[in-house]
């Protein structure tokens, strides 16, 4: 079996020293086995804050909060409501993703993973909790990252993968903060890929092994040992073109293939076959409620763009496979779950389509936004769903507004219009 050692970066400067920025150098050597090394921060990414702390104000409740891209920004909005509360010009591309602590978002950007404090948080005292806000800001620390790939939030641990190394970090989520980045676990792969990993509750580690040519395997990694020495203690090469994972009832886990879909149970994992040559689950998403996850399910591996009629749902308890043809599109954001488990897909045809994820019937379906088609770039703006609690918040490009769905009345409780074309959708809890 393969052997991985694995060492941590420790904290960096307390707040006393920003001023004594660390140089960090990582060597990584690509060998057949797979490695972990000490990862520094690079440069910039402790450095003195460019604003003022600002100030805390008492909240009687939780203040969620919504962060959105848009071409050359990111805007923080007031989850009750969608009132934006502020704006952040980061130039290029960006992406994001939940920090883990329920308060800050990890902005996938140039230079690597850029912390966001979207300014909500709770803190327990006792048998309660306090709430607390303070006006959101983009912090100037960075995660570095060649190429910043998929973040990943389970157990209580965050999973940074950087496509450009195939090097992966990972930190308890609770240690995030806004002025010094968190003890890191560094593990390096032998290739670069554009990859995911997720630790599990048990300390093992889900990764994908691949290079830039191709993606096929994916491997569960031991917890470290006293010697800090990770080992395969199960593998699959069985799964083409590896891409995305959901986390399901009972941590069981699903990462999806081009002709299937992987199911991680224990230290077992499955291919479940598609029935067709070419059946693509690219896209998959999971719920604690459910043992079902849902994914998208492509069948033209020659098209352009495909523009899928079916969806798939993996039942991890069965390990079987349902697929779902439907009359109308959607793309790979327009995936979502409720909290009580259901399926989600906001159509092509302007409804939020809610799906019994045992049956694969459809129980209800929410006119929300105006038709539209998928664009052909996946970086372009599209009609966007994203679920916290119980309202699913939709993004509408054309008209620049973002919409608040009651998934328990299944209807559009509140519109609010935005200064800029939306992209991209995450929250915190606050």
């Amino acid at each position: 079996m393969s052997q991985q050692k694995t060492r941590t970066t420790p904290h960096a400067p307390t707040a006393t020293r920003w001023w004594r920025n660390r140089v960090g150098a990582l060597a990584l050597i690509a060998t057949g086995t797979l490695l972990a090394g000490c990862g520094s921060i690079a440069p910039g990414a402790e450095q003195v804050p460019s604003h003022p702390v600002p100030a805390v104000s008492e909240a009687g409740s939780a203040t969620p909060r919504l962060v959105l891209t848009y071409d050359g920004g990111l805007l923080v909005a007031d989850a009750r409501d969608g009132a934006v509360l502020s704006d952040h010009k980061l130039a290029g591309f960006n992406r994001v993703n939940p920090g883990g602590d329920g308060r800050r978002v990890l902005v996938s950007t140039a230079g690597g993973f850029k912390v966001l404090d979207a300014g909500a948080w709770s803190e327990k005292h006792g048998e309660h909790s306090h709430r607390y806000t303070s006006e959101p800001s983009l912090t100037e620390l960075v995660f570095p990252a060649g190429k910043p790939g998929h973040a990943v939030v389970h157990a209580g641990h965050t999973a940074l993968f950087d496509d450009a190394t195939g090097k992966i970090n990972i930190f308890e989520s609770t240690k995030l903060a806004n002025h010094e980045l968190p003890r890191t676990d560094d593990v390096a792969l032998p290739e670069a890929h554009h990859g995911v990993a997720v630790r599990r509750e048990d300390g093992t580690l889900m990764v994908t092994d691949g290079n830039a040519e191709a993606v096929n395997a994916v491997k569960l990694l031991s917890a470290p040992d006293a010697g800090h020495r990770r080992t395969t203690v199960a593998e699959s090469t069985q799964c083409p073109g590896v891409h995305g994972e959901a986390v399901a009832k009972d941590e069981a886990m699903v990462v999806g293939c081009e002709d299937g879909i992987l199911v991680i149970k224990g230290e077992k994992i499955a291919k479940l076959d598609a029935p067709d040559a070419y059946g693509r689950i690219g896209n998959q998403t999971g719920s604690e409620a459910s043992s079902v996850v849902l994914g998208d399910y492509k069948t033209d591996k020659e098209a352009e763009l495909e523009r899928p009629r079916t969806f798939s749902l993996t039942d991890t308890a069965t390990n079987s496979l349902k697929l779902i043809d439907i009359d109308y599109s959607y793309s790979f954001r327009s995936l979502a779950r409720s909290s009580s488990g259901d399926a989600l897909l906001l159509g092509t045809d302007g409804k939020l389509h809610a799906y019994d994820v045992k049956t694969g019937k459809e129980k209800r379906a929410i006119s929300v936004v105006e038709a539209w088609e998928e664009p052909l770039d996946w970086q372009q703006p599209r009609p966007t769903v994203h679920v916290s609690g119980s309202i699913a918040y939709v993004t509408e490009p054309a008209s620049k507004q973002l919409h608040l769905v009651d998934l328990q009345t299944g209807k559009v409780s509140g519109t609010v219009g935005l200064p800029e074309v939306p992209n991209e959708i995450t929250s915190i809890a606050g």
